[in-house]
């Protein structure tokens, strides 16, 4: 009785790993490299600029599709990094990339539509496809292979009934990133099969000795993606809930009309934030971004100097999925017992897809100092895991 007034898809619902992870913070003594959200605060010309944006007048509604100022930027942070060329009417501003997500999802999926995604994936993601109606099918990737896309095994996943294709580079969890060869052939594939594919680029700026190439880039992609991207992490701007879609104009009329039924516009002062953000990118991003990738190659060093645990060497993103297998646990026993007995909090990797059991994903988002103690507690919890 007590769950007679909850949708029937609810009442037997599981609880999101982000969300609880989130539960078990506030322990001193935690080291919590767990969830996405990096230490680094957003920096103070951001901060100062909304402020005075917001004096100004600027909180109110704006177009639905975004403040046309922001959008304007977007396109020419788009034609200057990526030389794509994006219309006014392609681009809706959005109140996080996870919002931009499932509108889009929305937007183009009717009930029964497939939607494959290379596993292991970012949590919300199975759920933004079946909330929308469709069906979530995982294409499995290997830590030997560098979690990179298998792309005859993922055209035989195509069905009468697949409609898109989802991928993710720099990825969540795994690290991985996807060269041109690999999306111009992916393009083909959705060509040849008349699929969408859904890009999400949202940690497009951290990417550490290579560019990082976007679907906008590849031909046959272009007219046949939605691409999704975020102030959140590349300008540690993840409380000011910014993101954004680009796809085809009418792809992004119905978006629109969609989320004028959930919540009109993203707000107005972080839109005026994100704009200062983009003006002001080439002096703020650099330092950011170093400081990910010192963290990042820091981590790598002391996992594989373990010589039981490992990790694929960082190309981009914020995150170390770390291969425990040699430890003979399983995700959520290395991860519960690694918070029980050195309180340190990472994710079970079997969260993201049966493809990531054997693996735990940990988020660098605290500085060298505590990275270096949560490293030599890790060190000292696998000298015990053969006990």
């Amino acid at each position: 009785m007590r769950n007679r007034f909850l949708a029937e898809t609810y009442r037997h619902q599981t609880t999101n790993a982000l969300g609880s992870a989130a539960k078990k913070i506030g322990d001193p003594e935690l080291i919590n490299l767990s969830i996405g959200d990096p230490d680094f605060v957003t920096p103070q010309e951001i901060i100062d600029e909304a402020f005075v944006q917001a004096g100004e007048g600027h909180t109110k509604y704006t177009k639905p599709s975004g403040d046309p100022q922001l959008v304007t930027a977007i396109r020419g942070f788009l034609k200057e990094e990526y030389q794509a060329h994006v219309e006014q009417d392609e681009i809706m501003v959005t109140v996080g990339a996870c919002h931009a997500m499932y509108v889009a999802m929305s937007a183009i999926l009717d009930e029964g539509d497939e939607v494959i995604v290379p596993d292991p994936y970012f949590v919300p993601y199975s759920d933004q496809v079946t909330m929308a109606g469709g069906k979530f099918v995982p294409l499995e990737t290997s830590f030997e292979e560098g979690f990179q896309l298998d792309l005859d095994a993922l055209e035989k996943k195509i069905t009468s009934r697949t409609k898109a294709i989802l991928i993710n580079s720099p990825n969540n969890p795994t690290g991985a990133v996807y060269g041109r060869e690999t999306l111009e052939r992916l393009g083909k594939i959705a060509q040849k099969h008349s699929l969408i594919v859904l890009s999400d680029e949202v940690y497009e700026a951290i990417s550490f000795g290579q560019k990082h190439v976007s679907v906008l880039e590849i031909a046959d992609l272009k007219d046949r993606s939605i691409v999704f991207g975020s102030f959140s992490k590349s300008y540690a701007m993840t409380g000011w809930r910014i993101g954004y879609a680009i796809a085809p104009e009418y792809v992004i009329a119905t978006m629109v009309h969609i989320n004028e039924s959930i919540c009109f516009s993203a707000p107005s002062v972080s839109q005026r934030a994100a704009l200062s953000a983009l003006r002001q990118r080439h002096a703020l991003q650099p330092s950011l971004v170093a400081a990910f990738e010192e963290r990042m190659v820091y981590g790598y060093r002391r996992i594989v100097a373990t010589g039981t645990l490992d990790v694929l060497r960082p190309k981009g993103g914020i995150y170390l999925f770390v291969d425990i297998r040699k430890t003979k646990l399983g995700s959520e026993a290395f991860a519960a017992r690694l918070l029980a007995e050195k309180k340190v909090l990472v994710l079970p990797g079997n969260v993201f897809g049966e493809a990531g059991e054997g693996f735990v994903r940990i988020a660098v988002t605290v500085d060298l100092q505590k990275l270096k103690i949560a490293f030599d507690r890790i060190e000292e919890f696998i000298k015990t895991t053969g006990d």
